[in-house]
């Protein structure tokens, strides 16, 4: 994490997995460092002035999240999302698989800046063998010192505790989680009160994801500067961007925020697989709105992407070829956020539902005059009314979608079925 242009999937002959190799690399340096010299409210500022920003979707200030605990109150907890569940998104699996120490020692740092004494993890319940790699590294931590009572004989109580979820993909909204940590229905919470003022037990809680706290070794031991010289002035430091979809090198690339979304594609993937040509992408995961060829000049920047119709979420670049389908292609998305609606708000229940169905017509030949401004409707009605985020997403790719593509809905309706389905059945039958 931020040390090289690129991430792959070569750390060395021996990897990162265990405690020594980990260490060998300068592991747990920062952690000592924030021990023996930073004083937890100096840590904030520190990370604070650094610039660093949530890697999980938001993008808000880390640092700033951390000084909204309420001062005096304990105890507090710190919660690690690793319930990475994003179509598109893989990094945090990465990340944890292959360098799980440097996730837990930025949680360990992060556990010291915020004064918590018990951390906890939550990680997805498909992810085993990931959650295997942490079991392991919390042991060995564990047994070096770095986890336990009097850390380093700093003073400093800290302990682990590693949590699988169950599969829910609402889980990654940060009050589900919570909810679901407790023992209950992974629903989300209304909010205020924020996670920071009553969060995990009804105490005040700092949720972070997997790649924001994998950051701050890096910074506590090279400094705030170091890490703020790279990116942008309101993108600081590198992000690890998922890239899936028609490409031919898919796979995480860690890059400076800034970076062309052109330099991504084109260079580090290899371009458009099978020498198609780029139709269309998704520059933050499945909800994000689409984007097209005319903005392969963005940067990889939060707000630079926002400018332009879209948001960076979860770091997840989906990138889809002229042969690509945008109506079934948004059709499949409404599925997937039905499916995974906890059902607690009716616009999002019930507007998912309904969005889908309309979809089905479409697909099948069955749509009329009027539905495309239907579906607009719906989504008009959804986002912004449900309870979480679930259901604003739920709408924005299918409603970029119309903007962008909408004369692919009318092809629907005026040929009663998908034309591209209908052309891959002809080329099939020829063959």
């Amino acid at each position: 994490m931020g040390l090289k242009p690129v991430l792959t999937k070569d750390f060395g002959t021996e990897g990162l997995r265990q405690l020594d190799a980990y260490e060998r690399t300068g592991g747990y340096a920062g952690y000592k460092k924030a021990l023996s010299e930073i004083k937890p409210d100096d840590l904030v500022e520190l990370v604070k002035k650094s610039g660093l920003r949530g890697r999980g979707g938001a993008g808000f200030p880390t640092g700033n999240k951390w000084s909204f605990l309420p001062k005096g109150m304990y105890p507090r907890y710190l919660v690690c999302n690793a319930d990475e569940s994003e179509p598109g998104c893989f990094k945090d699996r990465y990340l944890i698989e292959e360098s799980p120490h440097q996730v837990l020692e930025g949680i360990l740092i992060a556990a010291f800046a915020i004064g918590c004494n018990t951390a906890f993890i939550y990680i997805r319940g498909e992810y085993l063998p990931q959650y295997e790699a942490l079991e392991s590294a919390i042991e060995e931590a564990t047994a070096a010192g770095y986890i336990g009572k009097n850390v380093l004989k700093s003073g400093f109580d800290v302990d682990v505790i590693l949590h699988r979820g169950a599969g829910a993909y609402i889980c990654g909204e940060e009050t589900a989680l919570l909810t679901s940590l407790e023992g209950y229905r992974g629903e989300p919470r209304l909010k205020p009160p924020f996670p920071a003022v009553k969060g995990l037990y009804g105490k005040p809680t700092v949720v972070n994801n997997v790649e924001t706290v994998a950051n701050l070794p890096h910074i506590v031991v090279n400094g705030a500067d170091w890490f703020a010289s790279m990116g942008t002035p309101t993108g600081k430091g590198t992000r690890v961007w998922c890239m899936s979809g028609h490409v031919n090198r898919p796979g995480n690339y860690e890059l400076e925020n800034g970076t062309p979304i052109r330099e991504l594609i084109m260079e580090h993937g290899g371009g458009v697989w099978k020498n198609r040509r780029l139709k269309a992408f998704q520059p933050g995961g499945a909800s994000m709105m689409v984007l097209l060829p005319e903005h392969l000049d963005v940067g990889l920047d939060f707000d630079a992407i926002q400018k332009a119709g879209s948001l960076a979420g979860a770091g997840a670049m989906v990138v889809m070829d002229e042969t690509t389908c945008m109506v079934d292609a948004a059709r499949r998305y409404v599925k997937f956020f039905h499916h995974e609606s906890c059902g607690k708000c009716t616009p999002c229940r019930e507007g998912t539902f309904w969005m889908s169905n309309l979809f089905d017509r479409f697909e099948f030949g069955e749509a009329r005059p009027g539905d495309v401004d239907l579906l607009l409707d719906m989504g008009y009605n959804i986002d912004g009314r449900s309870f979480c985020p679930l259901g604003d997403a739920s709408t924005w790719f299918p409603r970029s979608v119309i903007k962008y593509f909408r004369d692919e809905f009318e092809q629907h309706i005026a040929e009663k079925g998908c034309p591209f389905r209908k052309e891959t059945e002809a080329a099939v039958a020829v063959a």
